[in-house]
């Protein structure tokens, strides 16, 4: 086909390298990857496959679907067998869908002849114009991959409510993301208890995020000895993830610590929760110790961070 010149048309430009890419990667084949199901299926097993439970309008803002096309598809793949729906127990007016055993099974197949796939595609291909490649392909990400315009949000410190709905948010969307049980939200009732009558203003501090005035995120910054203080129960809704409200938050507790003359900030999260520990890196925090255990009703491995300030 060639390179286009800059004086081609630029809509045919890249309408011809759609053609193109889509043909060589057999997306316009029936059945992707030889299996029965078609590529906008297996995006939507791809993507319930990333967590046990998703709310289905969560799903629908990921794959920017339709909310009737996306019906349709997971009532096929509900017919085949291969996710299961529910209505909320929190709020009965969202619906939520997960993967069936054979659901994951049927993800695992697309994922391993994708990776083989990908990978004979690339055996061919030069280091050199593997490097080209993908270096392109960065590029096309980076210019097309626009943010969305920035959504205004502001911290404040709890009001009456607010404690319960730190206790509520975090049992219901670690239920509904990971599967933990409700020890977990047993022990942030008891950080959130502990936080409501040591709070003096002066070494332990909390915040609230807020978006258009409702409630977007938390977190608490505790005393744990004279010298150490601790960052707790960060979260952020999963609709404002993405607005920069975590860096804000743990910044908060930064601040905070630092003015409350604490010499060290520390926290303990668990391997799962990536988006958290890639806020904490960001923030400088490091990772000091790491630890399997049973909690919850899972196998975690739980990790101690801490920054100095």
């Amino acid at each position: 086909m060639g390179t286009p010149s800059v004086s081609e048309d630029p809509v045919a430009a890249v309408r011809a390298f759609n053609r193109f890419y889509t043909a060589r990667i057999g997306v316009v084949r029936d059945g992707l990857l030889h299996t029965p199901h078609s590529l906008a299926e297996a995006r939507v097993l791809f993507e319930l496959g990333r967590r046990e439970v998703t709310d289905v309008a969560d799903l629908r803002r990921t794959l920017d679907l339709d909310a009737g096309y996306l019906s349709r598809l997971l009532t096929r793949l509900e017919g085949t067998g291969l996710v299961a729906r529910e209505r909320s127990r929190v709020d009965a007016r969202r619906q939520r869908a997960r993967l069936t055993e054979a659901g994951r099974r049927a993800r695992a197949v697309l994922d391993e002849r994708s990776t083989a796939q990908t990978a004979a595609l690339l055996h061919d291909v030069p280091g050199d114009d593997q490097d080209r490649l993908l270096e392109a392909m960065a590029i096309i990400r980076d210019v097309l991959d626009v943010p969305p315009a920035a959504t205004p949000f502001r911290l404040r410190p709890p009001r009456s409510g607010d404690l319960g709905w730190i206790v509520s948010r975090h049992g219901a969307l670690y239920a509904r993301d990971y599967g933990w049980d409700a020890t977990f939200e047993g022990l942030v009732a008891r950080v959130v208890a502990d936080y409501a009558q040591r709070n003096d203003g002066r070494r332990n501090a909390a915040w609230i995020a807020e978006v258009e005035g409702r409630r977007a995120g938390c977190v608490m910054c505790v005393q744990r000895s004279e010298r150490a203080a601790q960052l707790r129960l960060l979260l952020v809704e999963p609709r404002d993830r993405g607005l920069g409200i975590g860096a804000a938050l743990v910044d908060a507790c930064i601040r905070f610590a630092r003015e409350a003359a604490y010499a060290e900030l520390t926290l303990w999260t668990n391997d799962v929760l990536e988006q958290a520990r890639r806020v904490y890196e960001r923030a400088g925090f490091a990772l000091v110790a790491s630890e399997p255990h049973r909690s919850f009703g899972h196998d975690l491995v739980g990790q101690t961070w801490s920054r100095t300030l």
